[in-house]
């Protein structure tokens, strides 16, 4: 085998000394250096131009990105409604917006088209995506309910609503969508409400049976339940209706209209917040 021409590589270092003896260190500066002299200043600046500053090192405090502080997140509270005179307007308005709904009722879709077409930062944050974080020993939905899927339907929740307390204190919306349903405390509203705050605001995305079936037949892998269980999660969905929360039949309407329906829904709430 060749080597490159040139200098030989010098030996391993050794911990606790210097340079290997006999192998002298790689000269950093051009010409001719005699032992002993001392270093070279650098050449006076050019005639009109200012001297260079001397290098800063400013610290950098932890829980920082560079120099940039992060402000902690911290439990959302319940947005301020505007003045009565002026139409409170979500789009320009810093939220926190979960959207509930059975499997197939669009709420990824909407959510992530509402998220892109905001004007202000906005983030979306699925909770059936953070479950699938785990990869060996996911606990799939097709195999039922059990403490397994349970713990990490929780472990899932809290990541969320840590997610989108430091998205909010920094300024980025949030959007967060989950099958919650009314009857279990386990998969309920309280969980989301200790975890992101009060100011969350809870919409319901409810479209008819057919509807739900039709786009869960289109699904794949374990995103893809049995038609028992979509019309099973459907009927308890039902349960919010006289919950006081506000609710979207989204059965004839597409995404962008969806989307428009729910910016007016959330205008509704910000003036008057949900009880829940």
């Amino acid at each position: 085998m060749q080597h490159a021409v040139g200098s030989p590589l010098p030996p391993p270092h050794q911990t606790g000394h210097g340079p290997a003896a006999g192998w002298p260190p790689a000269a950093h500066h051009p010409g001719p250096h005699h032992p002993g002299s001392a270093p070279v200043p650098p050449p006076p600046p050019a005639p009109g131009y200012p001297a260079p500053p001397p290098p800063q090192h400013p610290s950098v405090p932890p829980d920082t990105t560079s120099h940039v502080p992060l402000p902690p997140g911290g439990p959302v509270g319940v947005p301020s409604a505007p003045p009565a005179a002026a139409a409170p307007d979500p789009a320009d308005t810093t939220l926190a917006v979960l959207l509930i709904g059975p499997a197939g009722a669009g709420k990824t879709s909407v959510a992530r088209y509402w998220a892109d077409h905001r004007r202000v930062p906005t983030a979306h944050i699925s909770l059936d995506d953070v479950r699938e974080w785990v990869r060996s020993g996911f606990a799939d939905p097709q195999s039922g309910w059990n403490d397994n899927s349970e713990a990490q339907y929780r472990l899932a929740r809290r990541t969320c609503g840590f997610a989108a307390r430091n998205f909010l204190a920094n300024g980025i919306s949030c959007i967060l969508d989950d099958a919650v349903f009314p009857d279990r405390p386990v998969v309920g509203l309280g969980g989301w409400k200790r975890h992101v705050g009060p100011g969350l605001l809870p919409v319901v995305l409810l479209p008819g049976l057919d509807i739900v079936l039709e786009r869960n037949a289109e699904r794949s892998g374990n995103r893809r339940l049995t038609d028992e269980e979509v019309a099973r999660i459907h009927g308890r969905m039902a349960g919010w209706y006289g919950s006081g929360l506000p609710i979207i039949d989204n059965s004839q309407l597409d995404v962008p209209e969806t989307a428009r329906v729910l910016d007016e829904v959330l205008a509704r709430s910000i003036a008057s917040p949900p009880q829940w």
